[in-house]
């Protein structure tokens, strides 16, 4: 089951439906499918919160993926912060708010698919994953 929940923030106007039948569409494309995915939508300062708490980390992010994958089956919880999301689609020129959210949320479930972007090379096919998701969306 995927939900979708929002912590401090208004819940952003995505067709929950529509998005969940694509975020299955796009886990089969990678053999896998949906176990209990659960977004997070936030503020900067909770995601922020979450990244000191959990990860040790202290800055801002877009995006914090809690894998709890078991097998071919995809489960996690994904705190996305919005203000990020809209800071972001300001600065990247030609992307605009709802695809901007689209990418991050669809980025969570490629990361729950094995796909890293840290290392040297790897951004590059997350991006292209992003892509090919974001086109399966249409």
């Amino acid at each position: 089951m995927i939900s979708y929940q929002t912590e401090g923030v208004e819940m952003p106007a995505i067709k929950k439906r529509e998005t969940t039948e694509w975020i299955k569409a796009v886990a089969a494309s990678y053999g896998k499918k949906t176990g209990e995915i659960a977004y997070i939508f936030c503020s900067d300062e909770k995601i922020l919160e979450v990244n000191r708490q959990y990860l040790q980390h202290d800055y801002y992010t877009d995006i914090i993926t809690f894998d709890y994958c078991e097998g071919n089956r995809l489960s996690g919880d994904l705190f996305i912060s919005l203000d990020t999301v809209r800071t972001n689609a300001e600065q990247f020129a030609g992307n605009d708010y709802e695809r901007e959210l689209y990418r991050v949320i669809i980025h969570g479930i490629l990361h729950l698919c094995g796909i890293n972007d840290k290392g040297p090379g790897e951004r590059e096919i997350m991006e292209e994953a992003e892509n090919k998701a974001l086109a399966m969306r249409l």
